[in-house]
């Protein structure tokens, strides 16, 4: 699948997916494999994973292998005095 046109499509589906998702998944990946697609990246809890699963599998249309999308939480904001808990 080394198709340059499918990349393309790929890259214009990871660049749609980002906008859609805005900031709730980050360093957004689509791998194609044979069987079908891997997505990976970052979200900010597990609704946002599944919500970009359920958005990829409407635009690609392709089957989702894997959801490698792991959730990290966003970190707490620093208080006044700098120190973080």
């Amino acid at each position: 699948m080394n198709d340059p046109r499918a990349d393309s499509s790929m890259q214009h589906a990871e660049a749609w997916l980002r906008q859609r998702l805005r900031s709730q998944v980050w360093e957004l990946r689509i791998l194609v494999r044979e069987e079908g697609v891997i997505l990976q990246g970052h979200a900010l809890n597990y609704y946002a994973k599944q919500l970009g699963q359920h958005i990829a599998m409407q635009e690609l249309r392709l089957a989702i292998v894997a959801n490698e999308i792991e959730v990290r939480p966003a970190l707490p904001a620093p208080t006044i005095d700098g120190d973080l808990g």
